[in-house]
């Protein structure tokens, strides 16, 4: 009796308690179900036929935002089939308008600024990663000003040089690194990119001084800071989370170590001593006469490396991935070299790296299909009429462009998701079935359109172009051509020393895509095999005599 008593007191409680619970549960479901109900007849009834489509979506808020997330252009291309080149969808409650086709590149990336504006999107997001007073966290026109100064570093002179830095990193690297210890193995390719990156763009870029610091504990300070670069910032970059206060102590701690350095070289006179972008930017004077301040130097400079890694680092990993899945064309490349440049394969050059085609065709055709940044977003600030639509896009929406659909559109690009860097090969030597396209999104544009300079520089004011992996208008991106030569002295190191493969064994086949953070990326890990050449070159077991 006193087991049954001692049982029976609690099942009581939970009986009494059970209509609450049932009925809080209950309220819930038919809440939910009714802001469906009404979700679906406010888009089957109130229709506004002066704005765009509106992409089908049951809940509320949620919108069409997993699906976009999951895969952007599956969601892209089956959105247009729907619903035509402009149309509307939920994004986490926030009404976002897409523009496809060169039209609608056009239309946003070529926006007046009294129309739109990327600092209200991105600085939640950028600022916190970079820092105050730099990049979105300021006034366009002193964007444009900074720019111009980063520019310095970017110059064809400039770039001559680091073509030799970059190749002597990416020797060291492969030289020392566990994954390409001895005659032939296998590598997690994003990972070793990512490393090899970072090394390349800091010491190309930012100088030896900088470099040095990613043998320590500096290449995990970065590693913190890239990780506030995920969506959930966009909406709630103060948000206490782990990767949040990692980031935030990242900043505080990478910020730091710049100014350190500008305060080492001031108290010595400063006098330059080397020529790199710190020296650079502690000359730079805005245009008010205002002398850029320390802080704004170390802010930038963390700007810069991760610009110049980020994209690099996706990219040069997608390079490998699909060479991997084409040993015939790693062949081809190295037959380039021997040819054009001789038996002995000088050293790098930035002109010898101009003489090699096949070479910049791989990074082009790679670009093409795998663009580092699937959206390019814009707030509204003044209604938008569409040219050749009844739209007109109100101040409640966000623009975006998605230039990567062009480039994967059959009308521009035949077959357009196979990866051929032949398609780009000069009319006279390509097949019949292959349509060339130029190469850097300018060649496409610059006899036709106009230039314009936004305050650091002429560039073409077109998107006309069906390649945008750089994007275009005021705030394309200025390390195109770092990009280039970046991945182009790596890709061309690489095939000098080895020879990749599937581990499949198929051709052609390739992981899949991250959309999970900004920057697109391959799934990780992604491990190809690879095999060191040996002198004189032979028959080798991956295949191939040279």
């Amino acid at each position: 009796m006193g087991l049954v008593a001692t049982l029976a007191g609690p099942l009581a409680d939970r009986i009494q308690n059970a209509p609450t619970a049932v009925l809080a549960v209950a309220s819930f479901a038919a809440f939910l179900v009714l802001a469906v109900v009404l979700n679906v007849l406010k888009q089957l009834l109130l229709k506004n036929r002066n704005e765009p489509p509106i992409v089908f979506h049951w809940v509320p808020f949620l919108g069409s935002t997993i699906t976009y997330g999951m895969d952007p252009y599956a969601f892209f291309f089956e959105c247009r089939r729907k619903y035509g080149d402009v149309f509307t969808f939920i994004l986490l409650g926030k009404k976002t308008t897409v523009c496809l086709g060169t039209k609608g590149n056009d239309f946003i990336l070529n926006g007046k600024l009294k129309d739109v504006n990327a600092e209200e999107i991105y600085s939640p997001l950028t600022t916190p990663v970079f820092g105050t007073d730099v990049v979105y966290d300021c006034p366009n026109s002193k964007l444009m000003e900074q720019k111009k100064f980063v520019k310095f570093g970017l110059t064809t002179e400039a770039l001559h040089s680091y073509v030799t830095i970059i190749a002597d990193e990416t020797n060291k690297y492969t030289a020392s690194s566990p994954a390409f210890r001895g005659q032939s193995g296998t590598v997690d390719v994003p990972r070793a990119m990512a490393e090899l990156t970072i090394y390349t763009a800091s010491h190309a870029l930012q100088g030896r001084e900088v470099r040095s610091k990613f043998d320590s504990s500096f290449a995990d300070l970065y590693h913190d800071l890239d990780m506030g670069f995920t969506p959930i910032n966009f909406m709630l970059p103060w948000a206490p989370l782990p990767q949040n206060r990692r980031r935030d102590a990242a900043q505080k701690k990478m910020a730091q170590t710049y100014m350190e350095i500008i305060r080492a070289r001031k108290a010595k006179g400063g006098e330059k001593d080397s020529e790199d972008m710190i020296w650079n930017l502690m000359g730079s004077t805005y245009k008010d006469g205002t002398p850029v301040p320390d802080k704004e130097v170390a802010h930038i400079m963390i700007a810069l490396l991760m610009a110049g890694q980020h994209s690099s680092s996706a990219t040069s990993s997608w390079i490998l991935l699909r060479l991997a899945s084409r040993p015939d064309i790693v062949e081809e490349l190295y037959r380039e070299q021997v040819d054009v440049l001789g038996r002995d394969l000088p050293e790098l050059t930035y002109a010898r790296l101009q003489r090699l085609p096949l070479h910049s065709q791989v990074v082009k055709e790679t670009l093409r299909i795998h663009s580092p940044i699937h959206s390019i977003m814009r707030k509204v600030k003044s209604p938008m009429p569409v040219d050749g639509t009844p739209y007109t896009i109100p101040t409640t929406h966000v623009l975006l462009a998605a230039p990567g659909v062009t480039s994967r559109s059959s009308e521009h690009f035949p077959n357009p998701l196979h990866w051929e860097p032949h398609r780009w090969d000069p009319p006279a030597s390509a097949n019949n079935n292959k349509k060339p396209v130029s190469g850097n999104g300018d060649e496409d544009a610059d006899d036709d359109d106009e230039k314009i300079d936004y305050g650091y520089g002429l560039v073409s004011k077109g998107a006309s172009s069906p390649y945008l992996p750089f994007g275009a208008g005021r705030h394309r991106c200025i390390g195109e051509q770092f990009a280039y030569v970046q991945l182009g002295t790596i890709l061309a190191t690489l095939v000098r020393g080895f020879r990749f493969r599937n581990l499949k064994g198929g051709e052609g086949e390739v992981v899949g895509t991250d959309y999970s953070s900004l920057f697109s990326r391959p799934l990780a890990p992604a491990v190809v095999g690879w095999e060191r050449r040996g002198e004189g070159e032979g028959e080798g077991e991956m295949g191939g005599r040279v």
